[in-house]
């Protein structure tokens, strides 16, 4: 495993990016399969320091593992600067997240009400994370932590499963109504 991966104190790191920007959340290990979210219930920053290392393996670009952890931070805070519209959601959220519950993935894609909130969900987690990377853009702007071709490789990294899992949801759900108006 590489050197600077191992040797990095991740949870002095995503401190020192706190510190330096002036906010302060609390921080936590997690064991999620998520590498770095922000819980709005909580108010708490977890990590999870193996889908972080994962993470970082998966990106194209070449920057340090020291420069994605204050990336993926400063996003996190971005979140958190964006508290009053999280917080806005949680009723729709909730309501969703029941939805999710109640039904199999396979009756939520059968039917098209269903899958009209499971793309609800999706264009709600896209406008968070887009508002979250801009925050997180300001944060970068301001204190110049990590150079901005890095930062900006990053971002598209993060943004990419959001829109893919966007698209295909869109995708199944024209087609269910193609399929339903075919009958």
């Amino acid at each position: 495993m590489n050197e600077q991966v191992l040797s990095l104190n991740v949870p002095q790191c995503i401190n020192e990016v706190m510190k330096t920007v002036n906010m302060k959340e609390e921080l936590c290990e997690v064991h999620d399969g998520i590498n770095m979210s922000y819980n709005f219930i909580g108010k708490y920053i977890g990590y999870d320091m193996e889908r972080l290392k994962i993470a970082y393996g998966e990106i194209e670009t070449i920057c340090l593992f020291e420069d994605y952890i204050k990336t993926i931070t400063m996003h996190e805070l971005g979140h958190a600067i964006d508290l009053p519209a999280l917080e806005a959601s949680l009723a729709r959220t909730i309501e969703i997240f029941t939805m999710k519950k109640s039904y199999s993935k396979e009756e939520i894609f059968r039917t098209p009400a269903l899958l009209k909130m499971l793309i609800e969900e999706d264009e709600m987690n896209l406008a968070f994370e887009i508002t979250a990377w801009d925050n997180a853009s300001e944060l970068n702007e301001k204190y110049t932590l990590v150079h901005a071709t890095d930062f900006n490789a990053i971002r598209k990294h993060s943004m990419a499963s959001y829109h893919r899992l966007y698209q295909r949801d869109l995708q199944a759900y024209h087609q269910l109504i193609d399929e339903k108006s075919a009958k």
